[in-house]
C-alpha cells in the first residue's frame, strides 16, 4: 500500500464507555480527520449496522460503510479505539472499536488481519493491557495491520 493505513493519531484509549452510535461516530470522525473518508461515512456505518451487525466476537466491533457508499472513501485507513468502560453493541460486550475504510477491495485484506489479531485471546489480553495509545499502536502495527 502506498501509505500506512494506521498512524498513532488514529489510536485512542478511553477509561469510560460509550454507546454503540457514539463509538461509531468517533471511529468515523477519526477516519475523516485522517483524510480517509467524507463526512457522510458515519451515515454509511449506520446503514451497514441496520442490515448486519459488525460485532465480531472477542470484544471487537469493526464498523464500516456499505458497498453502496464506497464513494465516501478517499483513502484506506483504520481507527482503533479501546473503551475500558465497554460498549453495549446490540447486547454484545465490546472493548475495541476498529473503524475501517478500504479503497477498492483493500478493506478485505485489512479485515482479515484484524480478525486474525483478535482471534487469539492472548493477543486480545495484550491489547487490553496496553497502557498508552503508543503501546496499543505498536501491538496493532506489529500484527501487520
Amino acid at each position: 500500500m502506498a501509505r500506512e493505513v494506521l498512524s498513532i493519531g488514529q489510536v485512542r484509549i478511553h477509561s469510560g464507555g460509550a454507546t454503540r452510535n457514539e463509538a461509531m461516530k468517533e471511529a468515523a470522525d477519526i477516519l475523516q480527520a485522517a483524510g480517509a473518508v467524507t463526512g457522510a461515512y458515519y451515515d454509511a456505518m449506520l446503514q451497514r449496522e441496520q442490515t448486519v451487525s459488525t460485532y465480531m466476537g472477542n470484544e471487537l466491533a469493526i464498523p464500516h460503510g456499505t458497498n453502496e457508499t464506497k464513494g465516501e472513501i478517499l483513502e484506506s485507513a483504520l481507527s482503533v479505539v479501546r473503551y475500558d468502560g465497554g460498549v453495549d453493541w446490540d447486547g454484545n460486550p465490546v472493548t475495541f472499536v476498529v473503524g475501517i475504510a478500504g479503497k477498492g477491495d483493500e478493506h478485505l485484506e485489512i479485515l482479515s488481519q484484524i480478525a486474525i489479531l483478535f482471534s487469539d485471546e492472548d493477543d486480545v489480553a495484550r491489547l487490553k493491557a496496553a497502557q498508552t495509545p503508543e503501546e496499543l499502536f505498536g501491538l496493532v502495527s506489529a500484527a501487520g495491520v
